[in-house]
């Protein structure tokens, strides 16, 4: 395993849903420390400046640390327990999934479940079982296990799943890719600028509550008062089984994506025409994405004050807002590269032109 898996394996195995991103927050400052001075806005979201040749333009670089999860609603006097999504997820991916509901007393394994099939009639059986009638199984007997266990209303609950390099080596299996995979390329990013020089400062900032109505980015941008801004994060690959090209082109190895609209936010044109000159001068393939039922932190990002001249850049991957999605290595390195040689363009003179 090299550096880069170890580093997706760490940032995707370590728990954090919204409003609980107290373990990831932990290993982003440890990877971050080394890389420029850190702060942290009062709801969570950690900001690294990487201080350049000049001191502005002020480039935000963006990627949510934050995974979707669940929190404990209700514990039931037979030992259930119901749970509410934190982010959104598809009902049909939940049956049968492990969880780690995390406590006072440490981690509770439990699984979701629901009405067993042999006790369904015919007509049920045909109809998507919905989360209000699952529920976390941890094996107790009654409320007084569950107690005992540690678990209480409130506490999060994470999907339990771990890293994997898949058949070919060039594809991994994870958790949390959206949206480690957007952290871990800013800490890519830093990590190879660290020596370099570029005409600007950077702000790489790992915002909380994304997926929950893009809350750190609402909050972090005030801190870093960015000149232009730089959103990291997974995309939707559409080359599975059922997809129409019309609703998705992305190709897991085909190369990172550039968002040319998303449900919240069409991007600064010329920064979009300057991050495909920048990822074709240095040869990577660039995908065009488009994003009609989702958003990012951009959506917030873009807006502040004035306005911010802001791009998303991702990573491809499948079955995201699951227990398990899928990277391509080839996508994540291309990535890097784009982004490294657009921040090193990013001097005062064109970021001035981005809004003339």
């Amino acid at each position: 395993m090299d550096a880069i898996e170890s580093l997706l394996k760490e940032l995707t195995e370590t728990h954090g849903v919204p409003g609980y991103e107290s373990p990831i927050r932990a290993v982003v400052r440890k990877y971050m420390q080394p890389l420029g001075e850190l702060s942290q806005d009062k709801i969570g979201s950690v900001i690294c400046e990487k201080r350049g040749a000049f001191e502005t333009p002020r480039v935000m670089l963006a990627g949510h640390m934050d995974e979707i999860g669940f929190m404990v609603k209700q514990i039931t006097k037979e030992g259930f327990l119901k749970f509410l999504p934190l982010g959104g997820w598809f009902d049909q991916v939940l049956l049968g999934q492990r969880v780690l509901i995390k406590t006072v007393k440490g981690d509770v394994t439990g699984v979701i479940g629901a009405k067993p099939p042999h006790l369904l009639t015919s007509e049920e059986r045909q109809k998507v079982v919905m989360r209000k009638d699952m529920y976390i199984d941890i094996g107790a007997l009654s409320e007084s296990d569950v107690r005992e266990a540690g678990v209480q209303v409130g506490d999060p609950i994470v999907p339990r799943a771990d890293f994997q390099i898949l058949a070919n080596g060039k594809t991994y299996l994870s958790k949390a890719f959206d949206d480690r995979v957007g952290v871990a390329l800013m800490i890519s990013t830093l990590q190879i600028l660290k020596d370099r020089t570029h005409p600007n400062t950077i702000h790489a900032t790992a915002t909380v509550m994304e997926e929950v109505g893009t809350r750190g980015a609402i909050t972090s941008v005030e801190a870093v008062n960015p000149d232009v801004a730089i959103i990291l994060e997974s995309d939707i690959a559409g080359d599975v089984p059922g997809i129409k090209p019309e609703e998705s082109s992305i190709k897991l190895g085909d190369g990172p994506s550039v968002v040319v609209y998303d449900a919240r936010m069409i991007p600064n044109l010329k920064l979009r025409d300057l991050a495909l000159e920048s990822g074709k001068s240095v040869g990577v393939n660039v995908q065009l994405s488009t994003i009609e039922g989702g958003a990012t932190d951009g959506s917030a990002i873009h807006l502040y004050k004035t306005g911010v001249p802001t791009v998303v850049v991702c990573v491809p991957a499948r079955h995201i807002h699951s227990h398990s999605s899928i990277i391509h290595r080839n996508d994540y390195d291309g990535a890097v590269k784009l982004l490294v040689e657009l921040v090193t363009r990013l001097d005062k003179k064109k970021v001035a032109e981005l809004t003339v």
